[in-house]
């Protein structure tokens, strides 16, 4: 972990895990670090990234204003998968918000990071370790087959433990809303502030992961109920096609290349669902074919990543 720090402190970038994916790391107070990080992902300037604090960090040196709604979700989710957006402080680098007025937040809830922030005793801008647009990675082995040489460290601290993003929250006048749906779940977060948050409209500030077309594999997505599952992939079998079958309960389909299912377990299935969608690049499918699961708790989050991943514009 020493070794981490040291490197962090040197200006270099590193790959750590969190409970959520794995992040390519940077010291948030240095501009040549981050614009790396920038550089190494292909990421666009203009896309803010993340900051990372350890437990007890005086928010007041990253963000102008505290509302109070936030020092409630913090007492309950931080550390944690959620992260939430502030009017920034003047000494928070440009580089780091994309040029934004406001900073995104968050206390990670995974040991090896939270030691290392201890350690290093700052903040760090840490996106997702993979290329921009792809799918996030959720091990170690998946930072080195998206980045590889270009990342100075990769430690290693096992698979994630949530396996998809965290949620992000801005807070609009009285209201808090939901800018990315994540682990934390908007029902959870209604519980502690008395009302369900609202979705962005156009006018929101701008955070990660809000782009049409995002966490997407080679393979093409088809996503449908689990009711049409076995037809949809049965047609496409039956046309000569590769397909694999990603459901949250058991469905057979013969001929399938790869069928797979999470047990009923919505946790299983926002863990492995990266995973599998890297397996299917790797086994050269035609088309992956996602049964979307419930609207409601982890599964908004899930069926948000899918239709972004399923998502091809119109050229």
């Amino acid at each position: 972990m020493n070794l981490a720090v040291n490197m962090l402190r040197a200006g270099r970038v590193v790959a750590l895990p969190t409970e959520t994916v794995y992040g390519l790391a940077a010291d948030a107070s240095n501009r040549t670090a981050v614009a790396r990080v920038f550089a190494v992902k292909g990421r666009p300037v203009d896309h803010p990234l993340i900051v990372h604090l350890g437990q007890g960090a005086n928010l007041a040196q990253w963000a102008k204003h505290i509302p109070d709604q936030a020092l409630r979700l913090a007492e309950v989710f931080w550390p944690g998968p959620l992260t939430m957006i502030f009017e920034r402080h003047s000494s928070v680098p440009d580089e780091v918000t994309g040029g934004l007025n406001t900073v995104a937040l968050r206390v990670p809830d995974h040991p090896v990071f939270q030691k290392l922030l201890r350690l290093f005793d700052g903040g760090v801008a840490a996106p997702s370790a993979n290329r921009f647009g792809c799918v996030s990675p959720t091990t170690a082995v998946d930072v080195w087959s998206s980045l590889g040489a270009a990342v100075d460290l990769i430690v290693d601290g096992g698979p994630c433990e949530i396996g998809i993003e965290s949620t992000i929250v801005a807070f609009e006048g009285d209201e808090a809303v939901i800018l990315r749906p994540g682990g934390a779940s908007s029902e959870a977060i209604a519980n502690v502030l008395g009302y369900r948050p609202r979705d962005p409209t156009p006018s929101s500030v701008r955070a990660p992961g809000m782009l049409a077309s995002h966490y997407a594999p080679v393979t093409a997505l088809e996503l449908c109920t689990d009711t049409e599952l076995a037809g949809v992939a049965l047609k496409l079998v039956a046309n000569g096609m590769r397909v694999g079958i990603l459901s949250l309960g058991r469905t057979v389909v013969p001929g399938a290349a790869m069928v797979w299912d999470a047990g009923c377990d919505i946790g299983v299935f926002a863990r492995s669902l990266y995973g599998m969608m890297r397996r299917a690049d790797a086994d050269a499918l035609d088309v992956l074919v996602v049964a979307l699961p419930p609207d409601e708790g982890l599964g908004v989050a899930i069926r948000d990543r899918l239709y972004r991943a399923a998502y091809r514009p119109i050229l």
